[in-house]
């Protein structure tokens, strides 16, 4: 019997030192996780910039009598504005006109994302402004830039999202740099822009990082100009949207963002975000168009001559705008072509 005790006694031993790797383990698990998060959360909630922090601290006088966008409930379909500006040369304080406008928005029941981008040179009333250029809009504020394009497209526009070139370079280089299809090669040069502003991107699939993803963004100097570097913006963003939301991506996100948040300025709270994440994350890219569209362009001229793109008809506008909101759920494949489709050459 004496023997049979020794074993017992053994084997209650050599279990203590098991259980304390597995709570040192469940430990260092925790205390990771809660430093994961904890990072998120002060990346995110540093993305919403004020006082002097925020880009817009000189305009606040300005766009305070606009309207403050509808709230979002997290049900109902929610719609934000992506503002992108070359802030090159911009002193502190003065807002430069965006160079990017697209409105992505997001569907909750039907996991359905649409994006819009809207033509930088089109003439539309910006309240308490006048007409002027839609990339006007956001010198007068982000509530002034909502309201406007919320105008244009008849649907509400909740959110807004700010960056610059230096933004979108940081957050591609992020997440890796993209592999991407360049349709053709494309070159540009000026001396005005400064070297390393310079276009030069070959024709083919290749990986493209953060200042080739510029290059390719910006670039509009081809027949059909604005229109096609529209859709090659549109192409690029899902890329990324991709990539972003890989496996490899999100344990890298606190890294990621420590790197993009000081180039971005939202009104989106941190709770507003997650609830977006968990609604993006299980969404599809659906609709993807250019606004106006062709069918409803029109050229015009500003009182002091200057040429810029009207609407032929505003309420089919609304109705285009409501049509590709309301199509079919995209299939879990489907996905946007990444070269410029016939339809957006202008017409002659």
């Amino acid at each position: 019997m004496p023997p049979r005790k020794k074993r017992h006694a053994k084997a209650g031993k050599s279990k203590k030192p098991l259980l304390w790797i597995l709570a040192i383990l469940l430990l260092l698990i925790i205390g990771g996780a809660v430093f994961y998060f904890t990072s998120i959360y002060n990346q995110l909630d540093s993305m919403k910039k004020d006082g002097e922090n925020s880009p817009f601290q000189n305009v606040e006088t300005v766009d305070v009598d606009t309207p403050d966008p509808p709230k979002w409930e997290g049900t109902e379909p929610v719609n934000i504005l992506l503002m992108g500006v070359d802030a090159r040369g911009v002193k502190k304080g003065e807002i430069p006109r965006s160079d990017t406008m697209l409105v992505a928005s997001i569907d909750p029941v039907k996991k359905k994302i649409s994006l819009f981008s809207i033509l930088r040179d089109t003439y539309v009333p910006i309240p308490d402004h006048g007409k002027e250029r839609i990339n006007a809009a956001i010198i007068y504020g982000p509530n002034t830039a909502m309201q406007t394009v919320s105008d244009l497209l008849g649907i509400p526009i909740q959110y807004y999202v700010y960056t610059d070139f230096q933004g979108f370079i940081e957050l591609v280089d992020a997440v890796g740099g993209v592999d991407y299809e360049v349709e053709k090669d494309m070159v540009y040069k000026t001396i005005a822009d400064g070297p390393e502003y310079d276009i030069d991107l070959k024709k083919g699939f290749q990986h493209l990082d953060g200042n080739k993803a510029l290059q390719y963004v910006r670039f509009r100097h081809d027949a059909t100009s604005d229109f096609t570097r529209t859709q090659r913006q549109r192409g690029l963003l899902k890329a990324v949207a991709d990539k972003l939301i890989s496996t490899t991506a999100l344990v890298k996100l606190p890294t990621i963002l420590s790197e993009v948040t000081p180039y971005i300025d939202t009104n989106m709270s941190v709770n507003d975000m997650w609830k977006l994440a968990n609604v993006g994350y299980d969404s599809t890219l659906g609709g993807s168009e250019q606004i106006p569209p062709m069918t409803l362009l029109k050229e015009e001229e500003t009182s002091s001559g200057s040429a810029v793109l009207g609407v032929r008809s505003e309420e089919k506008l609304k109705q285009f705008v409501q049509d590709t909101l309301s199509g079919p759920e995209p299939s879990p494949s489907a996905s946007p072509e990444a070269t410029p489709d016939s339809s957006a050459s202008p017409s002659n």
